[in-house]
């Protein structure tokens, strides 16, 4: 039951389009900062931090600050679900 709240988390955090956008922003390069992800998405820096925010709660994305700058990167330890959906998009 607890495996299945889980996939249930990560496929609500999955199931938003501009999340999938900054995923395959991620997929493509690798690790990029905040405001870097939400000039090339086209959303506000906030708005762009709320959905990491979400992403990194269920573990899809990790985050490292360097400085004041806060960067993310997609998570090497993700649920199978995760990997299909990244060989997707």
């Amino acid at each position: 039951m607890e495996e299945l709240r889980r996939l249930e988390k990560i496929l609500k955090a999955l199931a938003n389009k501009r999340r999938l956008v900054i995923l395959r922003f991620l997929k493509k390069n690798k690790k990029a900062s905040v405001g870097e992800i939400a000039e090339e998405i086209g959303i506000s820096f906030k708005s762009t931090s709320k959905h990491l925010t979400v992403l990194s709660a269920v573990d899809v994305v990790e985050k490292e600050q360097k400085s004041l700058t806060m960067f993310y990167y997609i998570s090497d330890n993700q649920h199978q679900i995760v990997r299909l959906i990244l060989s997707i998009i």
